[in-house]
């Protein structure tokens, strides 16, 4: 008999990528996804109600407000959405695995290649609330961490992942600017679903980096994705940090993921490799 599996934030990128990639690497597993019109994560009463109704044997966390500009602006909405729900949502799974994704920004970036005992420094209000939801989440024994970089692919919606932002903006023939000294460690969103199902499979609870294996600034990023594209005639500006205006942004939060990477079946990629080989996204 099949167990019950929960994916919150199953319209989104890693979400629906785990969603879709479930029948593969975790047959073992009757999926449910969840997004925000089947239950509002921050409303305890009918998340409560769902649980009784499902009864899941192991939840995923990736739902969240992700853009770090909207949780700027509303840090109230970005701790409910980010810490409290987690933090409901792991008292519930109490007795369960349950695996959450936080993400590389909760590095200052002065470093790079961290690992997972470096200690964390947000710069911004999304960076805070995934540090916040990070110590919720382990204090259980039975739960994981999960730190992601940059991922690609397709979403849903067609506007959620990093590339699909980049290919939207030069469909509208408009340049883009990529900061040469801000670096990544950028993996494809598949490539996360099934190192997810294979952490999930063997049962290892902890904190783990979860990064492709090159570490690339956002404007090589953006030149690799724009090879593929010619026929939009895609318009890449490199400029600097040192130029930019706004929210603290971290330079360099490249991860190393030696210690995931021990327990996977195959090699985390490079981004620029995939990339060479993948089918173009729409």
């Amino acid at each position: 008999m099949q167990r019950i599996a929960w994916i919150t934030g199953s319209n989104g990128l890693i979400g629906s990528h785990l969603v879709q990639s479930a029948p593969q690497f975790a047959p073992e597993f009757r999926v449910i996804g969840l997004s925000r019109e089947i239950v509002d994560l921050t409303d305890n009463k009918a998340l409560r109600k769902k649980v009784l109704q499902d009864r899941p044997q192991l939840i995923i966390h990736c739902a969240a407000l992700s853009k770090s500009p909207a949780c700027q602006a509303n840090p109230a909405l970005a701790w409910k959405t980010n810490v409290e729900a987690t933090q409901a949502l792991a008292g519930h799974a109490a007795g369960i695995p349950f695996i959450f994704f936080s993400s590389d920004l909760v590095f200052d970036g002065k470093k790079g290649n961290y690992v997972e005992n470096d200690a964390a420094n947000p710069l911004s209000v999304y960076a805070e609330t995934k540090v916040a939801a990070e110590n919720v989440v382990l204090k259980n024994p039975l739960h994981t961490v999960v730190r992601t970089s940059l991922n690609a692919g397709i979403t849903p919606a067609g506007d959620r992942a990093f590339n699909e932002e980049l290919l939207n903006e030069w469909r509208a023939q408009r340049r883009v600017k990529l900061f040469t000294d801000e670096f990544r460690c950028p993996i494809a969103a598949a490539a996360t679903a099934r190192a997810v199902w294979e952490l999930a499979a063997i049962n290892q609870p902890g904190l783990y980096h979860l990064a492709g294996s090159e570490r690339l600034s956002r404007w090589q990023i953006g030149q690799l994705i724009a090879v593929r594209y010619p026929e939009l005639d895609p318009q890449v500006q490199a400029c600097s940090l040192l130029e930019y205006r706004g929210a603290p942004r971290a330079p360099d939060t490249s991860l190393d993921s030696s210690k995931i990477q021990k327990l996977l079946s195959f090699p985390l990629p490079k981004f620029s490799e995939w990339l060479r080989t993948c089918p173009k996204f729409p």
